[in-house]
């Protein structure tokens, strides 16, 4: 039955966040959505819809993710998602052409399909048992040829670990660092999404692969003297011969790499 004139809206789906964020906390996964996605972006035959899910207490994520989009596409648009009223009614001010903000969860209340959404930092704290069905749900809010990024990141953006995901499920994991001042590889783990982060214990795909990392860069260390991207590159040249990777030495020189998902799939081949 349609719903009537007076009744109130859908309650969203999803609970709040703790709405933590900054100034270029995400470049480094938006840097990895213009690049990958750009494609996509220019073939859409319409202006682009992106989705920043649970943008948090301030609104800069979305208002970056729109600047970046528009680089490749000057008619991007972006919509701001997030579950609490106060934050949303916060956000009006930076309303501009191209950009709005709504009141809204998983459901992703945009009149039409997006072509990218963007969740980082919104899972952290629900269950691992949860997460395979807030995918689905996303991934099933996509258009053809969409995006979902999923993941986490430190506080202002120098760890980064994301799950890239088309309609069909999840394709890949990228692991991001600054990497002046990286000890070892393995120290991505702790920002692990929700679907890996319990699963970094030996017998699991992802915890062979932060150790076979670990070791490749332990026997780099002479590259060091060229300075650390020298390092992580051939680091990562070296994983490489025995993970299938998706990218090549242009994104590994801007300190990411990014795995096959199926590769560090809980329970998957990699253990």
């Amino acid at each position: 039955m349609p719903r009537s004139a007076s009744s109130p809206p859908p309650r969203p789906v999803g609970t709040v966040t703790r709405g933590t964020t900054s100034p270029n906390r995400l470049r480094r996964m938006d840097r990895w959505i213009t690049a990958v996605h750009a494609p996509a972006l220019r073939r859409a035959a319409r202006p682009p819809q992106a989705v920043d899910l649970g943008f948090g207490a301030a609104p800069w994520t979305a208002v970056e993710l729109l600047e970046r989009l528009r680089r490749v596409r000057p008619d991007a648009r972006v919509t701001g998602v997030e579950i609490d009223a106060e934050r949303v009614e916060a956000a009006r001010p930076h309303v501009r052409e191209g950009l709005v903000f709504v009141r809204g969860g998983f459901e992703v209340p945009v009149p039409e399909r997006p072509l990218l959404i963007r969740a980082a930092n919104v899972l952290r704290q629900y269950a691992e048992e949860e997460v395979p069905a807030v995918w689905a749900r996303l991934c099933g809010r996509l258009a053809p040829g969409g995006l979902l990024v999923e993941g986490t990141c430190d506080e202002i953006g120098r760890r980064h670990v994301w799950v890239a995901l088309g309609p069909e499920g999840p394709r890949t994991v990228t692991f991001a660092a600054r990497l002046a001042g990286l000890e070892r590889p393995s120290d991505l783990a702790e920002r692990l999404p929700k679907a890996l982060i319990h699963r970094n214990v030996p017998g699991e795909p992802v915890h062979a692969f932060l150790a076979d990392f670990d070791r490749v860069w332990a026997a780099a260390a002479p590259f060091a003297a060229f300075g650390a991207r020298q390092r992580w590159v051939r680091s990562v040249r070296e994983l490489s011969a025995r993970w299938p990777l998706a990218d090549g030495p242009a994104r590994w020189r801007q300190g990411e790499v990014t795995v096959a998902w199926p590769a560090l799939a809980p329970g998957g081949p990699g253990g």
